[in-house]
């Protein structure tokens, strides 16, 4: 058995479970997050399982990445928001290992602060460059 047999969301995209379905293509599905953060949080996912971003094919990226904005133009306009949040948890705090997009109406002034996480500050210009230097690494 499969983890698309068992993947909630693949189960969406096939329509064995049922949701609020806003917005479908062959390479995507959006739908309301049933725990949203504000009245009109939709997620998109890619109708096929990938568990990650780092899963996800180059090629179909155009595609799904154009539904992104798309969504967030949608979502913006549909709910009378002044902007929207959009965002990718990869793995930590993956609440379902299905790659999706949340895309959020903001407001002004609507109790969400930057993002959800406490920051933490560099101790010295040095760590910087130790860590631009490890991501450079990596990207090659």
């Amino acid at each position: 058995m499969g983890s698309e047999s068992v993947c909630k969301f693949c189960q969406i995209a096939s329509q064995a479970l049922p949701s609020y379905i806003v917005f479908e293509d062959s390479v995507s599905l959006a739908f309301l997050d049933n725990r949203p953060l504000f009245p009109g949080h939709v997620l998109l996912i890619p109708r096929q399982h990938f568990e990650t971003l780092t899963d996800f094919p180059p090629d179909l990226s155009g595609g799904f990445f154009r539904n992104v904005q798309l969504l967030a133009q949608a979502v913006e306009q549909g709910m009378g928001a002044e902007g929207t949040f959009v965002a990718i948890n990869n793995k930590v705090s993956q609440s379902v290992p299905h790659l999706h997009v949340h895309i959020v109406p903001r407001r002004k002034k609507d109790g969400l602060r930057g993002f959800f996480w406490p920051r933490n500050a560099y101790k010295d210009e040095e760590q910087m460059k130790e860590a631009q230097a490890a991501i450079r690494k990596a990207i090659r």
